[in-house]
C-alpha cells in the first residue's frame, strides 16, 4: 500500500466510476485487483443494473476506507476480532464494522447498505 502522512488519504476519493476505481484499487490495494475483476464481471452478468451499481458502492465505499491508513487499520482490526474473537468480541466488532461502514457510505452520499 502506498504511504502517507500520518492522518492524509493516500489518494483523493475517486469518482464512482469502473474505471476510476480501478484505478484507485491498482494504486492503493494491488492484491484486491483479482477480487475487483471476478466481481466486476459477475455484477455485469445480470439482466439489470442493479448489481452493477452495487458493485461500484462497495468498492467506493472500500477504496474510501482504504485510502486512510489509521481507518483501514482499524477496520482490519474488527475483521481479525470478530474472525478470531469470542461471540462477545464478535458482536463488538461486527458493530465497530457496520459503523466504520456506515459511516463511509454517509460520506459518499449513498444510500443506506
Amino acid at each position: 500500500m502506498t504511504t502517507s502522512s500520518a492522518g492524509q488519504p493516500l489518494i483523493p476519493q475517486p469518482p464512482a466510476t469502473v474505471t476510476a476505481l480501478r484505478q484507485a484499487v491498482a494504486q492503493i490495494v494491488p492484491a484486491a485487483l483479482p477480487a475487483f475483476t471476478r466481481e466486476l464481471d459477475e455484477s455485469r452478468q445480470a439482466s439489470d443494473l442493479a448489481p452493477l451499481q452495487r458493485f461500484i458502492s462497495q468498492w467506493a465505499v472500500y477504496i474510501h476506507i482504504q485510502r486512510q491508513p489509521d481507518l483501514a487499520k482499524e477496520f482490519r482490526h474488527w475483521e481479525d476480532t470478530a474472525e478470531i474473537g469470542d461471540a462477545t468480541q464478535a458482536r463488538r466488532a461486527a458493530s465497530a464494522l457496520g459503523k466504520i461502514l456506515d459511516d463511509a457510505y454517509a460520506a459518499l452520499g449513498l444510500p443506506p447498505r
